[in-house]
């Protein structure tokens, strides 16, 4: 459980009624808890690291945090609760990322496992380690509470078996609901379980032509070679196609909620069926709109395109990107450098104005649930002893600039 500060009346009987979206959200994952009688809590986000994090990444982890922080408060703390950021890290790697050096290196090693692909940058022992380095980087900047979850870590290290067997044991259900999803040239091959290849480490997609419940096996063969091969599902040998894994990750943790992007509207309902027919309940959550760049394209991992994290940090503090991140998650938004000072500076009245606010307002306003429920004092600057100080904006410093009409950064 997180550390809170302590639940004032007022502010809890604020809180049962604030319209702010993350008790919104809150409300559903009470509904859930009441109905299962259940006293822990987990809370997850994915992330795949088939390239570096992206705002995007950090943005799922921020809204999430926000989400569990009100359920804490409406909760009174009664519950435990975890926030698991897992990392698909097992996945295999389809296509070099436009924005890492030694591409050549990494072409050679498409198809395998990304914590199986070399490190292009030379400082991590695979490519998958490499990013999830980055992003726990980044998430331990912001001081978010969470626990980190590799993927490769759960299905060699035998967490996964059992959801495994059971995914197994429910093939032809799983099927059924997968078939229909696809062309009938894509149906023909389709196979949720993807056998890791003894020899070449390649995450294979290939069809199955047998299975074995009771075994814990399948059979399939090498397209290249002809040759017969028997995987177990167990043990990291084997893993799942990307929407059975979803749903088996979610029976196998107990997952209760987990938000993600509109993109993904169809898979969370077609993992949603393939959970119950493992026998677990989908996770509550909300579809976000995604991230743009400036041309209105969606960001990208792989393509490096829209505003990076190191380049909003470079000029605004975490802060203001999560201010950013509050404001209306189902609106899609623009993301480059001119959104970033109209951030900065909601963020300083935001914060300016919370100290005269009463409980109500303070729910509705970002910096609550930035600073999880504690901010801090506006820093203003102070001109006499009589003066309430000012808030140096964003927009100040832009006035200013421009005021001086200089093009030498030194003089700037």
């Amino acid at each position: 459980m997180s550390s809170l500060p302590a639940f004032p009346p007022d502010l809890l009987e604020a809180a049962r009624i604030s319209q702010a979206w993350p008790f919104e959200e809150a409300r559903k994952l009470i509904a859930r808890v009441e109905k299962s009688g259940q006293t822990s809590v987990l809370f997850e986000t994915g992330y795949g690291p088939s390239g570096l994090p992206h705002i995007g990444t950090v943005g799922e982890v921020a809204r999430t945090s926000m989400v569990r922080r009100a359920f804490e408060t409406l909760t009174e703390g009664k519950f435990q609760t975890r926030l698991l950021a897992f990392s698909d890290d097992m996945d295999g790697l389809r296509k070099v990322p436009d924005n890492i050096p030694n591409k050549d290196l990494i072409a050679a090693h498409l198809g395998k496992p990304l914590t199986q692909v070399p490190d292009p940058f030379g400082t991590h022992e695979s490519f998958g380690a490499h990013n999830n380095a980055r992003l726990r980087a980044f998430l331990d900047a912001y001081g978010f509470d969470y626990e980190f979850a590799s993927s490769t870590h759960y299905y060699k290290s035998g967490v996964f078996d059992a959801a495994l067997k059971r995914a197994l044991a429910c093939y032809s259900a799983v099927m059924d609901i997968m078939l229909p999803t696809f062309r009938e040239e894509r149906a023909a091959t389709y196979s949720p379980f993807l056998p890791i290849h003894p020899r070449t480490g390649i995450v294979m997609q290939v069809a199955l032509t047998g299975h074995d419940a009771e075994a814990g096996t399948i059979d399939w063969i090498d397209p290249e070679t002809g040759e017969k091969f028997t995987t177990p599902v167990t043990g990291g040998h084997c893993k799942l196609q990307w929407k059975p894994d979803w749903a088996m990750r979610w029976y196998a943790l107990g997952v209760d909620y987990e938000m993600a992007g509109k993109d993904l509207i169809d898979s969370v309902k077609v993992s949603s069926a393939i959970v119950r027919v493992l026998g677990g309940r989908p996770p509550e959550g909300f579809n976000y709109e995604l991230f743009l760049d400036e041309k209105g394209q969606k960001i990208s991992k792989s393509k490096g395109n829209g505003l990076t994290i190191e380049e909003w940090l470079t000029y605004a503090s975490p802060e203001s990107l999560a201010q950013f991140m509050f404001q209306k998650p189902t609106a899609a938004k623009r993301l480059y450098f001119d959104v970033i000072p109209r951030a900065v500076d909601d963020y300083l009245s935001f914060l300016d104005a919370y100290p005269r606010q009463d409980w109500k307002q303070r729910l509705g306003n970002p910096v609550w649930h930035i600073h999880a429920g504690a901010p801090p004092e506006a820093e203003v600057l102070i001109h006499d002893k009589e003066s309430k100080g000012t808030t140096l904006s964003f927009g100040m410093l832009l006035n200013l600039a421009a005021v001086a009409n200089a093009a030498d950064p030194s003089i700037l």
